[in-house]
């Protein structure tokens, strides 16, 4: 006989897709790819809502090419590890969102953000590469910046760039910190704790590296 335990059958279907969430919450559920196989994957396109937009995050090089298969009309964002189905909408809100990065190295959070807040029906500008190692950058930047309705900034290293943005502008401010940096950056958790230490208000902080997260909030936020 053999050791080998088999799997029961009502552990084999994982899947319990959200489908009621936009209804419940206004926006449709994102699904996380990260250690999801590919027969899952599967099974949450086959029990999708095929009337509400599907964003899956994270998403490796195997499991865009597999998304894109599955789903031809939909849009790779590499850069962001991001699939969108379908493609991105036509945008007729009159808010617009801004998501500013500190360093070209934040820019794929910060595509991530972009995109999700886009997918979600949101008017999205970049502005890349701005931080406060050469101020000047930003502050040429600023009729611009004053602007938005919702920012949200990208930092990793010293995570300073939130608060200055806060300090000259009266709309809210979502911050990322992202994992960039060495030595005492601690993979993010140092510009985390710069960011939920701002002395400026209205600055709200997301986890390291959720684009997603910082997307969606400013999207709720300019309902």
């Amino acid at each position: 006989m053999s050791d080998k335990w088999v799997i029961p059958p009502e552990f084999a279907d994982v899947v319990r897709l959200d489908n009621d969430r936009k209804k419940r919450r206004g926006f449709p559920e994102a699904i996380l790819t990260t250690n999801k196989s590919n027969d899952q994957l599967k099974q949450i396109i086959e029990s999708r809502d095929v009337e509400s937009t599907l964003i899956f995050t994270r998403a490796n090089s195997d499991q865009l090419a597999l998304l894109q298969a599955a789903l031809p009309d939909g849009e790779i964002y590499a850069e962001a590890n991001l699939f969108i189905h379908p493609k991105l909408p036509t945008v007729t809100h009159d808010k617009k969102i801004l998501v500013i990065t500190a360093g070209s190295s934040d820019y794929s959070v910060g595509l991530e953000a972009a995109v999700t807040a886009h997918a979600l029906g949101r008017s999205v500008e970049m502005l890349t590469d701005v931080g406060i190692a050469g101020l000047a950058r930003l502050l040429s930047r600023l009729e611009e910046v004053r602007k938005a309705d919702c920012i949200i900034t990208v930092a990793g290293m010293d995570g300073a760039l939130p608060g200055v943005v806060a300090g000259l502008v009266e709309v809210p401010v979502i911050a990322v910190p992202t994992s960039i940096g060495y030595g005492a950056a601690f993979e993010g958790l140092s510009a985390l704790l710069t960011m939920l230490n701002s002395c400026a208000p209205g600055v709200a902080v997301v986890n390291i590296d959720n684009g997603y997260g910082a997307g969606h909030m400013a999207a709720q936020i300019t309902r």
